[in-house]
């Protein structure tokens, strides 16, 4: 797949990549029945180099997924199940004492944690203690790990995708705002209809064996990730993501009653760099290379629901962020005209 540089060359890509979507949606739904909106959420964070969070209660194949998610691509994937006494080197790799054959001399060598993978299951993320949690922080932003005083790049493509349970806190420990961020989606997998579940029981308790095809290699995916970067997108997509995450910034000019009343703290400017990332990787898979404020109003909810925090007042009242996050689309005009003309959005833009 060659790197696109005419208008021939970009629509070949593009279709290219729509032709990926579709055969790994089909080697998925060999495992996986139904969650169509959250395999295209993990597709479109792996796509725009992003990492992904995934919570639900236990049953709902969420490491399933994953694990078959590596399977359709042509990447190194290693599971990490994380517990109350996991290290930070039993992750990141740690140096041992050898002794060099041909010289006779004891010396250290490096010797690689499951995060020097391509794709990286980090299974209940939030069950093991903070300074683990936090020796992925510099491997998700930085892609690196240090260890000693050297420094090891890791593998690239690099994809972390982490599981939660959000029903069961004993003995958890809850992941810091600042280590979310870092997380592109935090994705909802939620129970599935009565003909999937139908399914499923039908598939699980009967000899079947599906094998998998790999679709896209590691080469294939680096060039679709720069694929993505090269989307062009207009100012009034760029400011409508703007106007979406500025005002959730309480106590700003322009701020909706609405935020004021029921947030304690709004999203910072990586939420607009991953709702625009994600809006043209959206496109693409839909095999279009212009962004539509729909793309961005579609990955509005799993890009915010984990940057802004709800306060005491909207938890009495039963209003999740993801409620927060519907009244904003609702209250942010979609019309590039509407956009720049609305008196509250004019300050909001002014600030």
């Amino acid at each position: 797949m060659a790197e696109p540089e005419t208008p021939a060359d970009l629509a070949a890509s593009v279709e290219k990549l729509n032709e990926a979507f579709l055969a790994i949606k089909t080697q998925m739904g060999k495992v996986i029945v139904g969650q169509d909106a959250v395999i295209e959420q993990l597709l479109i964070s792996l796509f725009s180099r992003g990492h992904c969070l995934l919570e639900g209660v236990p049953g709902l194949a969420k490491t399933l997924m994953i694990s078959t998610l590596a399977r359709t691509l042509s990447l190194t994937f290693a599971r990490i199940q994380f517990t109350p006494d996991l290290m930070p080197a039993d992750i990141t790799g740690t140096e041992v004492l050898q002794e060099n054959k041909e010289s006779g001399r004891r010396e250290f060598r490096f010797l690689s944690g499951p995060l020097f993978h391509n794709m990286v299951l980090a299974d209940e993320i939030n069950r093991t203690p903070p300074k683990t949690q936090a020796a992925l922080l510099e491997a998700m932003q930085e892609r690196q790990v240090t260890v000693g005083q050297i420094r090891h790049v890791l593998a690239d493509p690099f994809f972390v995708l982490a599981t939660q349970n959000p029903i069961e806190q004993e003995g958890t420990y809850a992941l810091p705002e600042a280590q979310q961020d870092r997380f592109m989606f935090k994705v909802f997998v939620s129970y599935p209809s009565f003909q999937e579940e139908r399914e499923i029981a039908r598939r699980t308790t009967s000899v079947q064996a599906e094998s998998i095809e790999q679709v896209l290699s590691a080469d294939d995916i680096l060039k679709l990730q720069k694929l993505v970067r090269q989307v062009p997108t207009s100012d009034h997509v760029i400011d409508y993501a703007l106007a979406l995450v500025r005002q959730t910034r309480i106590g700003q000019p322009g701020t909706p009653d609405f935020v004021n009343d029921w947030l304690s703290w709004g999203a910072g400017p990586r939420a607009v760099q991953f709702l625009l990332l994600g809006a043209k990787a959206r496109a693409l898979l839909y095999g279009r290379t212009s962004v539509s404020t729909d793309d961005v109003a579609a990955l509005a909810a799993p890009v915010l629901r984990h940057r802004i925090v709800t306060n005491f007042s909207a938890s009495s009242e039963g209003v999740t962020s993801d409620r927060v996050v519907e009244e904003l689309i609702n209250a942010t005009p979609a019309r590039e005209g509407e956009l720049t003309r609305d008196p509250r959005l004019q300050k909001i833009f002014a600030a």
